[in-house]
């Protein structure tokens, strides 16, 4: 019994049970491009950032996955340290795809899986139908279909939280 609460605490503190923001403020190139922002998820919940092009949505989500330095605030997750939570939980993916266009659709993702700690492709492949298409090069899929790609890599290697932007 000891073992599985010693066990249970120890996992507790490694997932990202929660992703906080407290007055955070984000400034780019000389321009303030946020400032005072809240925010509390907890596992499972989900949050859409809606805005004009260039208020700072992505850089939001860069400084989440500790890519850009706040101005003021913090970012938390939960009881998990911030490094270890950006390092092992928690997936980015950015306006570019960051394809190997010379890859095959089977070695990309199969490189994205081995890099993030993720098992076999078929199920993710099969999940966005890109089971046809794994052994064409990267660079003769559609744009659609490199998105769908760049996606299978959260499903082929899971993390609590996942950040992405739009195109």
């Amino acid at each position: 019994m000891r073992r599985t609460a010693k066990l249970s605490k120890r996992l507790g503190q490694r997932l990202i049970t929660q992703l906080v923001l407290k007055g955070c403020a984000i400034r780019r190139g000389g321009r303030l491009l946020f400032d005072g922002v809240d925010l509390e998820l907890a596992a499972g919940e989900a949050c859409a950032l809606t805005g004009a092009n260039g208020s700072g949505k992505t850089s939001l989500l860069r400084a989440v996955a500790g890519l850009v330095r706040l101005e003021a605030g913090e970012i938390g997750f939960g009881a998990m340290d911030p490094a270890e939570a950006r390092g092992d939980g928690l997936h980015l993916v950015g306006h570019a795809d960051g394809l190997k266009a010379a890859r095959t659709a089977r070695e990309e993702l199969a490189f994205w899986s081995r890099w993030c700690g993720g098992g076999a492709i078929g199920e993710a492949a099969e999940a966005l139908e890109l089971t046809t298409l794994l052994d064409l090069e990267v660079r003769r899929l559609s744009a659609g279909q490199r998105r769908r790609l760049a996606l299978a890599r959260l499903l082929a290697a899971p993390r609590p939280l996942c950040c992405w932007t739009s195109r």
